[in-house]
């Protein structure tokens, strides 16, 4: 496995090793020890999620509030797609700036995403499955969002709009502006 910060440096993209033969393949997708290496602290996965969606499908932007915050990490088993992670740690230097990632089935990368971001994707397949870890458990109380399509973040998110398929509670979701914020200086990693 490789690991490769992102221009926000708590983001990391992890590439495995793939092992193939005239067969098919063999990939480790995850290892504690080296991810927690490689970050400097624990991360707890409790739980693994995974959605099937069609081309256009949007799911995003979510996150969790303390004490219930999630870090992630993300794949795509088949298809592929746009994933972001948008810092919404008030008083963080790239506060309110995001990171977009192709992820696929057959390029096999990782995206970690730590407690402290917003986080979305949208399909660019024909279909895709999409499963990724998470160390907290789902709290309906602390699940927040905010608008995919906010100026002020002005995410390119590829697809066109038109060509787009939310839920209604991601049409629904606030601005940036007026999103619940993490502080850059809580410790969510306690």
């Amino acid at each position: 496995m490789t690991f490769t910060r992102c221009a926000i440096s708590d983001v990391v993209i992890i590439d495995p090793k793939v092992h193939g033969d005239a067969r098919g393949y063999f990939v480790e997708t995850f290892r504690a020890d080296k991810l927690e290496a490689f970050l400097g602290f624990k991360v707890p996965f409790c739980q693994d999620n995974e959605s099937s969606s069609t081309y256009g499908v949007l799911r995003g932007l979510h996150y969790q509030l303390p004490p219930h915050a999630q870090s992630k990490l993300v794949r795509v088993i088949e298809g592929e797609v746009l994933d972001v992670a948008v810092d919404i740690r008030e008083g963080s230097p790239t506060f309110g700036q995001y990171v977009a990632v192709r992820l696929s089935g057959e390029n096999k990368r990782q995206l970690f995403i730590p407690r402290g971001f917003a986080h979305g994707f949208v399909v660019l397949s024909e279909s895709c499955t999409f499963a990724y870890k998470v160390d907290n458990y789902y709290s309906p109380e602390c699940d927040r969002g905010i608008a995919f399509n906010d100026p002020a973040l002005d995410i390119d998110w590829i697809v066109e709009t038109a060509h787009m398929q939310l839920s209604a509670k991601d049409t629904a979701q606030p601005s940036f502006a007026d999103a619940d914020h993490f502080n850059v200086s809580e410790n969510l990693y306690v």
